[in-house]
């Protein structure tokens, strides 16, 4: 992700990779207008209370022929991967969703919430979701565009009249795109080490007028979590509501997403939620959630379930036309900025991805010659990862409560089945184990929610885990 480098201000990514946006989508960077409007083309669905489940994916361009999932695609099998992933403690817990043209396929809980306190992940255990906040950013002040409060070429000092950047009349150009797309100007992850000095988020407010800018505003991608949060400040301004008030009254309450929260209160106050873990000599430490990201909570605020996170895939897909319009998800999900580095960040990344670039908080993907819009999360002791396929209409999201990297080979796993590419070793668990917890859930053994095709709200497995440690930022 060291990928400050400058682009042109008005980019053009890969023309397979876009070329399936709908013309409601933006074409230009943040300076010009990016209202959306409604398409004369496409005929939104109908306003309704549940998902949409019928016809073709909603985001797909005119004319564009949906695709069915690639033979072979087992969701029992993805499930008993991810109990193999917790197996033996080699994750404390897991949660995972899987949805299908608005509707969900799977979305349960695997391993425990404490190794402490040992109590099964359910589809309501909350997670602490790191950076996979900054959709629901994004998404909120697209609400307020829509409604008129807001434009996306606004200017973020309108709002806050006393910000300084250090470059002489950077301040007063940055807009809201800017802000959502990464084009600040500023070194990546500016202030990060000072957030988690427990620094507060308005005094590193005001010292971004000293800090170092690598380029003009809007003409590089640089990642942020400070900066970024600016966008909450935005928010309160047009909307006259905390941001916090401001996501739940428009996003979670809307959607039924009923187990997500803000902050650290939200989170302990959830009736279960997962403890971060470290590792600690050969086996994992659990912890209290450190308050440091809660203080920017744009980028890295959320809480949520799994069953809150299968409703947010439905409607980021397009499903829930009366909570998130398919023309303002179109302009979400339209890639403002080149992010190169994203494509050499891991194994996956470097094999499958031919163009990468950042929306209005979300990035944008060629998986493999597919459009697939993505985002990751990482704080300590927590990680996550989302991923949405339009052309297929395929959400996927893994969560889960330990500093390791195995259980991100889930989603390129499922990803490629969902394609029809030919399977390689991203997840390291023993496939004939696999093989067995299938025959056993099939055959249905009596554990606690191990059956295959379990509904939302089925009660998790029993397991654990642990895997190789690392300390990370939200991202």
């Amino acid at each position: 992700m060291k990928d400050a480098a400058r682009t042109p201000r008005r980019l053009l990514l890969g023309a397979g990779l876009f070329a399936c946006l709908t013309p409601m989508a933006v074409g230009t960077a943040a300076q010009s207008e990016l209202r959306w409007q409604p398409s004369t083309d496409v005929q939104a669905p109908p306003a309704t209370a549940s998902a949409a489940t019928t016809g073709a994916s909603p985001l797909l361009a005119p004319g564009t022929k949906p695709m069915p999932l690639a033979d072979g695609f087992d969701v029992a099998r993805f499930e008993a991967m991810a109990q193999a992933v917790v197996a033996n403690q080699r994750v404390p817990g897991l949660a995972m969703a899987i949805v299908h043209k608005g509707e969900v396929l799977s979305a349960r809980g695997y391993g425990i919430t404490d190794v402490s306190n040992a109590e099964p992940v359910d589809a309501h255990t909350v997670f602490r979701l790191a950076s996979l906040s900054k959709p629901f950013a994004g998404t909120v002040t697209g609400l307020l565009v829509a409604e008129g409060s807001l434009r996306w070429d606004s200017h973020v000092a309108d709002f806050m009249p006393a910000l300084r950047l250090s470059r002489p009349d950077a301040a007063a150009r940055l807009t809201v795109a800017d802000v959502l797309s990464h084009r600040v100007g500023l070194g990546r992850n500016t202030y990060d080490r000072d957030i988690e000095r427990n620094a507060d988020y308005r005094s590193l407010v005001q010292r971004l007028a000293n800090a170092p800018m690598t380029c003009d505003v809007g003409d590089c991608y640089s990642y942020q979590n400070v900066a970024f949060s600016l966008v909450g400040d935005v928010v309160s301004a047009a909307s006259g509501q905390f941001f916090s008030e401001a996501v739940t009254g428009r996003i979670f309450k809307p959607l039924g997403m009923d187990d997500a929260s803000y902050g650290l209160e939200g989170i302990q106050a959830s009736p279960r939620w997962a403890k971060p873990h470290v590792r600690a000599g050969g086996g994992w430490r659990s912890l209290m959630p450190k308050p440091t990201y809660y203080r920017v909570a744009p980028a890295a605020g959320v809480n949520a379930s799994i069953s809150d996170m299968a409703q947010w895939l439905i409607a980021q897909s397009g499903r829930r036309p009366d909570v998130l319009p398919a023309p303002l998800l179109a302009t979400l999900q339209q890639p403002l900025v080149s992010t190169p580095g994203e494509m050499r960040s891991s194994g996956w990344r470097r094999q499958r991805l031919g163009d990468a670039g950042y929306a209005l908080g979300w990035r944008v993907y060629d998986y493999s010659g597919h459009r697939v819009v993505f985002h990751a999360g990482a704080v300590q002791g927590y990680r996550g990862l989302m991923a949405m396929m339009p052309e297929r209409d395929l959400g996927v999201v893994v969560l889960w409560n330990g500093e390791s990297s195995l259980p991100t080979g889930l989603l390129p796993t499922i990803l490629d089945s969902a394609i029809g590419l030919a399977p390689q070793p991203w997840l390291d668990v023993d496939f004939d184990d696999v093989e067995d917890l299938m025959l056993a859930n099939a055959a249905g053994d009596g554990r606690p929610g191990h059956a295959a095709g379990a509904a939302a709200a089925a009660p998790a497995g029993s397991g654990s885990g642990g895997s190789a440690a690392s300390n990370a930022r939200p991202e």
